[in-house]
């Protein structure tokens, strides 16, 4: 099958949905490769860049859409691209079926079978096709470098000769990738930054990057991203008032906002309102990532950058991943390489549709003339943080009855290994002319293995590492004990005695090689 990749017709965009690395990969699927003449220039990709990877470069895009089975493109398709589909043929490309109905009957019409990147399931498996967040992460980023273009002052405090600088106040609305993306690239410019998320659990990922949580006094049920695979969901209203009024207690303060607050297949929720950037400082800059769905700032103009009266920069660009398009390109690419390999198990260049897998019956949205859109729930849960779980804090009285019954546990079980021990003795004793010389040898042995057992069991698994040299230490006496008793005594003798030298060999060059692959990790490269 033929795979191929047509130019972005959407004004302004630059990405590409095939570059010459991935293309090499899809290649090795068994897939041929074909791209749109031109298609990756924008994002710094020439044509001889393709055919050095093998690929066809096609002149028009009828032709291209025509010539292959799959289609992997960016942006939406419009109605010209919808009506070049033809039956069994595969379309992957964002499609934003939540508002697309026309687009899903036109696909479904058509026969084909259309795989939306943005409805990949937030599951630990699907993390490498995860276009969205991809995209954010590249998003959250280029917004923290827009802002400081439009800034006008250092983002980190400087004390100078000509006078001390503070640093700049930056509030991340939403902790999702591309907030969770702005945040570490506020706080590395030496900026304080605060966040806001509706999900509390987010607060410890959001501090560990050296941001400061804003907490509400306020308590709302089933705030936590787990059944809503990973992202914020819809509020009370309640909620949403106490939301409102500690924005506006802090606004005057912040230098930049930048909001990143979606909820699937709904519009941006608006949070930061008129009367909050009439309260902000002149110069103090908004970026609203959300403005392709309406925008999270009451004021936003998609895809433009406003001043209001009061001196507060607006900046509603939907285009960020696009200002950055080759990283971009190769991000959304590999996804779309991730997704081609879960499609083609077998790596011989056919697809198998496979609709009982989580991920790709999750993606799809039309499979052979239905409409598949809403997915059911996946089977496995969300990658969400789960908050912790209430540690009791026990009385002294409880402590001690713990450690009593703790104790009584581990003597019981000590007398019935030393019970088992002295049976087994005991019964070896009573084997007819056995040598007493035996017999002071196989007390040893047992008692050895017995306090053995116990000494390492009791290690915690933290210290086994440091052990080794310890357990080496006792392995070369095992090996030169070994030696000795191979020379002399019966068969039975010769046999346990080499049996304990190729053990303890294992035991000892084993953890050489622990050791140095342990060593080895905290070296520098």
């Amino acid at each position: 099958m033929k795979i191929g990749t047509p130019k972005e017709i959407f004004s302004g965009e630059a990405r590409v949905a095939m570059t010459p690395d991935s293309a090499k990969q899809l290649q090795k699927l068994g897939y041929e490769c074909a791209i749109e003449k031109g298609a990756g220039v924008a994002a710094g990709f020439a044509d001889a860049d393709y055919e050095a990877a093998g690929v066809e470069i096609i002149k028009t895009p009828a032709s291209l859409w025509k010539g292959v089975d799959i289609v992997a493109k960016v942006r939406q398709p419009d109605e010209t691209e919808l009506k070049r589909l033809t039956k069994g043929k595969t379309l992957i490309s964002f499609f934003n079926p939540g508002a697309n109905e026309d687009g899903m009957e036109a696909a479904k019409a058509k026969g084909a079978n259309v795989i939306a990147m943005e409805m990949v399931p937030r599951i630990s498996r699907a993390q490498k096709m995860d276009a969205l967040s991809s995209m954010a992460n590249i998003a959250g980023y280029r917004a923290v470098i827009e802002a400081g273009n439009n800034y006008g002052r250092f983002f980190t405090g400087q004390i100078t000769a000509a006078g001390k600088v503070p640093p700049a106040k930056v509030l991340v609305v939403g902790a999702g990738v591309a907030g969770l993306a702005a945040i570490g690239t506020s706080t590395s410019l030496g900026a304080i930054t605060y966040a806001f998320d509706v999900r509390p659990e987010v607060a410890e990922q959001v501090e560990s990057m050296g941001a400061e949580f804003v907490y509400l006094d306020f308590e709302e049920e089933g705030t936590d991203g787990a059944s809503t695979g990973g992202y914020a969901s819809v509020q009370s209203e309640e909620f949403r008032n106490a939301q409102l009024a500690k924005f506006r207690e802090i606004a005057p303060d912040i230098d930049i906002v930048i909001t990143t607050a979606l909820i699937p297949n709904r519009e941006a929720p608006e949070l930061w309102t008129k009367d909050m950037v009439e309260a902000m400082k002149p110069g103090s800059v908004i970026v609203d990532l959300a403005a392709e769905k309406g925008g999270n700032c009451k004021l936003t103009v998609a895809d433009e950058k406003i001043v209001t009266e009061n001196g507060v920069t607006i900046i509603g660009y939907t285009d960020f991943p696009s200002r950055m398009a080759a990283q971009s390109s190769s991000l959304y690419a590999t996804n779309i390489r991730h997704m081609m390999t879960d499609l083609t198990p077998e790596k011989d260049g056919q697809i198998n549709h496979d609709m009982e897998d989580d991920v790709i019956r999750g993606a799809t949205v039309t499979f052979e003339g239905e409409i598949t859109f809403p997915p059911p729930p996946p089977k496995v849960a969300a990658i969400a943080a789960q908050p912790k779980a209430e540690v009791k804090e026990l009385t002294p009285e409880e402590k001690k009855a713990e450690e009593a019954a703790a104790f009584k546990a581990q003597t019981k079980q000590q007398v019935t290994l030393l019970a088992i021990g002295a049976a087994l003795i005991m019964g070896v004793g009573l084997i007819p002319n056995m040598p007493a010389s035996f017999m002071q040898h196989f007390i040893v042995f047992v008692l050895s293995v017995f306090i053995g057992f116990q000494v390492i069991w009791n290690v915690a698994h933290s210290l086994h590492t440091p052990l080794m040299a310890v357990t080496n230490a006792i392995s070369s006496i095992i090996i030169l004990g070994a030696l000795i008793q191979i020379g002399s005594g019966g068969f039975l003798v010769i046999l346990l005695a080499a049996l304990s030298v190729f053990m303890a060999g294992i035991n000892i060059f084993g953890g050489f090689l622990v050791t140095r692959r342990m060593l080895a990790m905290f070296q520098k490269s």
